[in-house]
């Protein structure tokens, strides 16, 4: 499935906010609409630049969702990457995922943000932060078990 590609931040491209494995490989459209892109936008220019500008390039696992992508990946019924307002945030190690959980802890319009982890070992960040700041919740989880 083809996609245009552009930066939607200086440092975050439409490509990188929208990809997914399941979706491609099922060829499975995860195009946001015009409200879901400016939730995109807004995550990437709160969160993921400032998380950026303190720690260098991160890597993000996950983004926006389409519901059936959604589904697919055994996303939560009412999850923010249905609205283009979450991301999952890959680390190298556990000491550097702990430094971006303290620093993201810090910053104003975080609507939610967890410490996820599985019981094989696996482990990243979930963060969230809504179009509407006023409807942020400000939940930190610092041990979340998915």
């Amino acid at each position: 499935m083809a996609r245009k590609n552009f930066m939607i931040t200086e440092h975050f491209s439409y490509n990188e906010m929208t990809r997914s494995a399941w979706a491609e490989t099922r060829r499975v459209d995860n195009t946001p609409d015009e409200l879901q892109l400016a939730a995109l936008e807004n995550l990437c220019r709160t969160v993921l630049e400032p998380l950026r500008r303190q720690f260098g390039p991160i890597t993000i696992n996950s983004a926006f969702r389409s519901p059936r992508v959604n589904e697919g990946v055994h996303g939560m019924g009412n999850s923010r990457h249905l609205y283009g307002e979450a991301a999952d945030i890959r680390f190298p190690d556990l000491e550097t995922g702990r430094a971006y959980f303290r620093f993201l802890k810090r910053l104003p319009d975080i609507d939610q943000l967890l410490f996820e982890y599985r019981r094989d070992g696996a482990c990243w960040i979930h963060v969230s932060t809504r179009l509407d700041p006023h409807e942020n919740r400000h939940q930190v989880f610092p041990n979340y078990r998915v």
